[in-house]
This record gives C-alpha cells, sequence and structure tokens, in this order.
C-alpha cells in the first residue's frame, strides 16, 4: 500500500500524483474525504462537468449545519477520480461519513468544550526561514521536479509537523477517530481482496504518520459515533468561494492563481511571464498603460528574488513584490484590481442538466415550466413586464392569473437572494398592476439556489422560512413592515398574520413620530396593492387605525424642537398626509385640526409651521382672507427675520404653482424685505436663498414676473433683468456675509 500525501489544493501534487498513478496502475484509490460521498464520483467524472464544484452536505433540523468539499480542476483528489475512472479502477472515500461530522460537532456543542488555541499554521510561519508557511511548501515541496522527490519532502514534512502539533491541535481528538476511521476502511478492502500492492490511498499530508500504524477501529466503536441525519448534493462552485477571503477555513489565497500553475505544470520556468502578463493586460483593459519592457523587467525580478533564497523558480510572493516594483512602479494600491481578477478570478463551475438536483432545484425548475419562464434562463439579461390583472381573455384560471403567480414567485427569489431576477419598480405612475423586472441565470444563481435549500424544501418554504426568521420581538417597528411588506408580495398568507400579529404586539410600546410615519407608509402600499394581489386586509385595519391614531396625538408635542431635527419632523409629517390620503377608511379629522393648530401658533417650530399651512392650503382649508392674515402675523416686524424666512421655506415646500398664483402672497414678502434693515436682511438672506434654491428656472421666471406686476412694470422684462443679474448680485451679498456673527443663527 502507497500512501501519496497532498495539499488539498496543489496543482504540482495533482500533477505529481498522476504520474504516479501512470507508474503504480493501482486497482484501489482510497481518498480522504467523506465515505458517503463515494455515489458522486460518476458524476464528477461526467465530460460536461467544468470545475470548481463542490459536494455539499447538510443537517435535516435546523439550526441548519452544513459541510463543503470543493474541487477544482488542480485538486489531486479531482484529478485522482478522473484518473480511476480513465483506467478502470475502482475508487472511493473513506474519511467519516458527512452525518457523523455533523453528529460530533453537536457532542462538542453539548460537551461546551473550550477548543485549544492552538493554530498550527502560526507555528508554521513562526518556524518557517521565509516567514510564511505557503512559501515554504512552494519553494521546497510545490515545484519539485518529480512525484519521488514531492513525496520524500511531503513524508518529511509529514514528520516534522505532526511531532510539532500532536496532542496540541485543537481538533486532535477528532483527527485520532478519523484517520482510525480511514485505517478501517483500508483494512476493509484488503480483507475484501484487494492486494496491498495494488492500493493507494490520497490523503492531507498531515495524516500520512497517523494512517501507517494499525490501530483501526472495530465495528463496536464505529456503531458508537454520533450522528445527524443529512442530505447531500454536488453543486456549482467558485473561486471566490475557494478562497481565503471569503471565509473559507481550508481555501487557498489564489485558486486563479494556482490553475496558472497548474496550466505551466510541465513547463514552471514560463509561470512568472504568464502571470506578469495576466496582470499587464488587466491594468491595459483598465486604463492603465503597461509596457512589455515593464513584463520583461518583472519576469528577470521574480528570478532573482528566487535565486537570493536559493530556488531557480519564484513563488507566488515573489511574484507580487515583482509586479508591484515593475508593473505598479512601487504602488501596491494601483495594482490591488489586477492582483484580484488573476489571483481570485470570476470563474464558475458548470454542472450538467440533470446531475444531482436537490428538491428546492426541482422546485425551481418545475415552476421557470409551470410559469413559462424558462427563455429567461440565460447569461444575458432579459427585461420582463409584468401585468397583475386579471386576463379575461383567456379560457382558464390558471392563464387568467399567470403574471400575479409569476410575481409571487419571483419575488420569493428575491428574498431568498437568489440573484436571477432583479426588482424594477413600474415606471408608470399609480399603475398598481406593472411590475417591471430583469433577468439573467448564471451559474452563481445555481449556487445561491442550492444554498437556499437550507431553508426548505422548495422556494415556498425556503421564503416563508426566511421571513419567519427575519422576525422576532426584538426588531422595530419599521424593520417589521418591511418583513410584512416582503411577506405581501411573495403572496404567503401565514406570513403576513404571522407579521401583523408581532406587529400588533409591538405598537403597544413606546414608538416614535418618525417609525410610526414610515412603519404606516410601508403598510399603506399593502393597501394600494391589495386588490391586485388578492389578499383580503381587513385584519390590518385596526392596526393602521391605533398607528395613525397613535401618530396625531404625539405630534403636537413633537412639533416643538430646533432646526437640527425638524427636517425629519416635516417627512414624517409628509408620510402622515399620504397615508391619510391613500387610506379611505382613516378618519383624518384630528389629523386636520392638528395641522391648523401647527400653522396658527407661534410655539412651533417656524419652519414645521410653515409646512403645515402648506398641507391646508393643499387640501383646500386655507382661504385667502386666512392666508393673508396669516402672512401677517408670521412677517411682522415682531417676529425675527430668520424665524420669519424658515417659515417662508416650510410653506415653499409643497404645491408651489399654488402658492406662485397667489399674488398677495409675494406682495406681502415683498414689503416685509423692503423694510428689513441691512443686517435683518443678511440673516434673512441665508434662509430665503436655501428656500429658492429648489426651484426651477420656470417657478423663478414665474415669481419674477409676479413681482414686475407688484411694481408695475413690464412682467418679462423683470423676469430677464432679475434673472441675468441675479447670480452676480448673490454673489455680492454672499462676499458681505464673511465677516457676519451666525452663531445665533
Amino acid at each position: 500500500m502507497e500512501i501519496f500525501g497532498i495539499r488539498h489544493f496543489s496543482p504540482m501534487g495533482a500533477y505529481h500524483l498522476r504520474n504516479f498513478l501512470n507508474d503504480k496502475k493501482p486497482k484501489l484509490i482510497l481518498i480522504e474525504g467523506p465515505s458517503d460521498f463515494t455515489e458522486f464520483m460518476p458524476e464528477i467524472t461526467k465530460k460536461e462537468v467544468k470545475p470548481p464544484i463542490a459536494i455539499m452536505a447538510f443537517t435535516e433540523k435546523s439550526p441548519i449545519q452544513t459541510m463543503v468539499y470543493p474541487l477544482t480542476k488542480y485538486s489531486p483528489e479531482y484529478q485522482a477520480i478522473l484518473w480511476a475512472y480513465e483506467n478502470d479502477c475502482e475508487c472511493k472515500f473513506i474519511d467519516l461519513p458527512s452525518s457523523v461530522f455533523f453528529g460530533i460537532k453537536e457532542t462538542k456543542k453539548s460537551l461546551n468544550k473550550n477548543e485549544n488555541s492552538f493554530n498550527i499554521y502560526e507555528k508554521l510561519d513562526e518556524l518557517s526561514y521565509y516567514g510564511d508557511h505557503e512559501n515554504f511548501w512552494e519553494y521546497t515541496i510545490e515545484y519539485t521536479k518529480d512525484y519521488k522527490e514531492y513525496l520524500a519532502g511531503v513524508n518529511e514534512f509529514s514528520k516534522n509537523i505532526r511531532e510539532l502539533t500532536e496532542t496540541l491541535e485543537a481538533n486532535y481528538p477528532e483527527t485520532i477517530v478519523r484517520e482510525s476511521y480511514m485505517k478501517k476502511q483500508i483494512k476493509d478492502a484488503i480483507d475484501s481482496g484487494f492486494d496491498t500492492n495494488d492500493i493507494v490511498v490520497l490523503t492531507g499530508a498531515y495524516h500520512i504518520q497517523g494512517l501507517l500504524n494499525n490501530d483501526f477501529m472495530t465495528d463496536k466503536e464505529m456503531d458508537l459515533l454520533p450522528f445527524e441525519n443529512s442530505k447531500k448534493t454536488i453543486m456549482p462552485y467558485s473561486y471566490f468561494r475557494i478562497s481565503n477571503i471569503s471565509g473559507y477555513s481550508a481555501g487557498n489565497k489564489a485558486p486563479a492563481y494556482y490553475e496558472l500553475l497548474w496550466e505551466n505544470r510541465k513547463n514552471l520556468d514560463n509561470l512568472a511571464t504568464h502571470y506578469l502578463t495576466k496582470i499587464a493586460k488587466y491594468q491595459r483593459e483598465n486604463g492603465n498603460p503597461v509596457s512589455a519592457a515593464q513584463v520583461i523587467e518583472g519576469t528577470i525580478l521574480a528570478k532573482k528574488l528566487a535565486n537570493l533564497n536559493g530556488y531557480k523558480i519564484p513563488c507566488f510572493q515573489d511574484l507580487k513584490d515583482s509586479a508591484i516594483t515593475c508593473l505598479g512602479e512601487g504602488s501596491k494600491a494601483s495594482l490591488n484590481m489586477a492582483f484580484v481578477d488573476t489571483e481570485i478570478g470570476t470563474k464558475i463551475g458548470e454542472l450538467p442538466f440533470g446531475v444531482s438536483r436537490t428538491s428546492i432545484q426541482d422546485d425551481f425548475y418545475r415552476n421557470l415550466e409551470e410559469l413559462k419562464l424558462e427563455e429567461y434562463k440565460t447569461n444575458v439579461y432579459k427585461e420582463l413586464k409584468l401585468d397583475l390583472r386579471e386576463k379575461l381573455n383567456v379560457k382558464s384560471e390558471k392563464l387568467a392569473f399567470l403574471d400575479l403567480e409569476r410575481s409571487f414567485f419571483l419575488h420569493r427569489l428575491r428574498v431568498l437572494n437568489v440573484n436571477f431576477c432583479e426588482f424594477r419598480q413600474s415606471s408608470q405612475k399609480n399603475a398598481t398592476w406593472a411590475e417591471y423586472w430583469a433577468l439573467r441565470w448564471t451559474p452563481e444563481s445555481e449556487i445561491l439556489l442550492i444554498e437556499a435549500c437550507l431553508n426548505g424544501e422548495t422556494v415556498l418554504q425556503a421564503s416563508s422560512f426566511v421571513i419567519k426568521q427575519k422576525l422576532n420581538k426584538d426588531m422595530e417597528i419599521l424593520e417589521i413592515s418591511n418583513v410584512l411588506n416582503d411577506a405581501f408580495l411573495c403572496g404567503m398568507p401565514e406570513c403576513i398574520q404571522y407579521a401583523l400579529d408581532l406587529l400588533q404586539e409591538i405598537s403597544l410600546d413606546s414608538i416614535s413620530l418618525v417609525e410610526i410615519s414610515k412603519t404606516l407608509k410601508n403598510i399603506s402600499n399593502l393597501f394600494i396593492f391589495g386588490d391586485i394581489r388578492k389578499f383580503d386586509l381587513t385584519p390590518l385595519k385596526p392596526i393602521i387605525e391605533q398607528l395613525f391614531l397613535r401618530a396625531c396625538l404625539v405630534l403636537e408635542n413633537e412639533c416643538i424642537c430646533d432646526n437640527v431635527v425638524c427636517n425629519e419632523i416635516i417627512n414624517a409629517i409628509s408620510l402622515l398626509n399620504q397615508v391619510s390620503v391613500d387610506i379611505e377608511f382613516l378618519d383624518e379629522t384630528i389629523f386636520k385640526n392638528i395641522l391648523n393648530k401647527i400653522a396658527n401658533k407661534d410655539y412651533f417650530n417656524s419652519k414645521i409651521s410653515g409646512f403645515g399651512a402648506s398641507l391646508l392650503l393643499d387640501k383646500g382649508l386655507i382661504s385667502n382672507e386666512e392666508l393673508e392674515q396669516m402672512i401677517e402675523f408670521r412677517m411682522s416686524k415682531a417676529i425675527p427675520s430668520d424665524l420669519c424666512a424658515l417659515w417662508f421655506e416650510g410653506i415653499a415646500m409643497q404645491n408651489r404653482y399654488s402658492l406662485i398664483l397667489r399674488l398677495n402672497l409675494w406682495k406681502k414678502l415683498d414689503e416685509y424685505i423692503q423694510n428689513l434693515d441691512e443686517e435683518e436682511f443678511k440673516r434673512a438672506l441665508v434662509f430665503l436663498r436655501r428656500t429658492f434654491i429648489d426651484f426651477s428656472s420656470k417657478e423663478k421666471d414665474s415669481i419674477a414676473e409676479n413681482l414686475g406686476e407688484i411694481w408695475g412694470l413690464n412682467r418679462q422684462n423683470v423676469s430677464e433683468v432679475l434673472n441675468e443679474n441675479l447670480t452676480q448680485y448673490e454673489n455680492e451679498i454672499i462676499e458681505s456675509l464673511d465677516e457676519f456673527n451666525f452663531d445665533d443663527i
């Protein structure tokens, strides 16, 4: 029996392994990997499969646990499986089944055992002459000339690392159990008739020493292993997910770079040139010129750096350092995106149709067919316009509500973060029946869909689970309304009721005006779209009435505030006003009475008072005579000029066209400004300029024409003169404000 030690993502390890297998010609290959994953080997070897791929196991009960076994083109395990099927050699995984791995994890939790903080990789970095165990591995093992030299290096490495970490590693007890189980699988293979000379065992270098003794697990001990029921699937994977930056603990730091190493495995002298050329290509494509001379200089420098350490082939760090020096001219930041593209990459694997799908995948494809969405499963964006109204010219109810069912399905995928669909709001104002989507399918979408199976067997079950998981008593009321809106768009009555019960309970607590207003606006959308989505929202009415009443009761006190928070309050009032218009069953009387009080009393924030007046004007609840009295009061000499300007800013926030038509308003404003002294004018100008900055050119022209009429001049001429000289005049006034004291404003 031969034991071939590897790193799990080692391009040259995979290369040397194939050469070793060609010479050895075994009849059985046993690979470190969950033994219940063996069933996927026939699918892994199909010619349509394009790595990276991964076998994923997950528990059946919540909270869901997962384990992933990724394979790349350059994984030694993947190449071993391919070799076995190319040469009619039997091949198996021999590590603990995934269910036992989950069982061990649960046992650890129940024991509440504090794991040893010893970190094997930190220790290796500390002991390495290069200060980085990755560089050490590349120099001394990865770049060996043949498999004999490779095996000698790996075996020595295994012996040393085992002595260094034995009993200290956090998972050492689990390691002993795993190795004992693997040795039992090897013994069973020998007992079944395989000659030891015909068996090759492929394992991580760390386990070589542990597999050399005969201390294997007994059948009785195997029966005592803890386990959790699990399910398995095979799926496309991506280089990003394999990389360390994704958080995958067993990943590598540069999966795309290692593929480049695999492609140059027969001539490593070309590696530096190909790596630096890829960096240069990315820079050029993104507008950063890099010359061929810089690539040549970088190649020479990388090899010189390797020579300084006593080696011929530059390691990964040598290549990066030479790229920074020669291509980035000393700036790492200028190459960061090129490094990510060349070292991590965007590659995503592919699997042929029908390969080991999970139940949620089956449900997804069934829905695609039933909802006639199969044509949108392309890698190019396609737009989809939905008309949610019932179709009266079709024969079946299913076709009559086809677009509505499509909407429910796509919103469920959106909740699951499956990036197949992008929701775009209707471009038609008040078109509650219209939805616009952009659909595009990628291998990444398949990965996200498979991962969604952790939440349920179907798209409906999984999205329902996600929505219910979001809802809890510690949430803010606005967050609950957001989740409620999702449940409504997804067409989930049960989740809607669940959210309503929680909303009813939370609404009894102390809530700010801002939160209530935003929550009410969220919920009002449900009533706008309720009929079109065929939902009875009657249970929601008492909650809305209760929240609206509470908002009205706290509104008056909230309006006594400073200018720092007044805009938040104004936005809240605006939302409450919109809700009172959108939802017909709400009694506006109390809201209108409070608006009237806010508009007419002087102890409220002036800007809020002005905004309250603007809403009353918009509703036709202020006559011209009442407006004139209000203006007389707000723009009198007794009121500080900055408060007058703030009030005018507030009243100009709503329905400007209506204000422009009221000539008396501009006459009063003109009289007020004419009577200000220089200091008062400067103070008022700051606020008035802020008021008019958002007015359109057409609105400013109309105001100028009003002033022309007030002054008895030609309206058009006044507009032209004012607009021509306004900017210059403003600049002169603003320059004169340099020494003005704003401390009390």
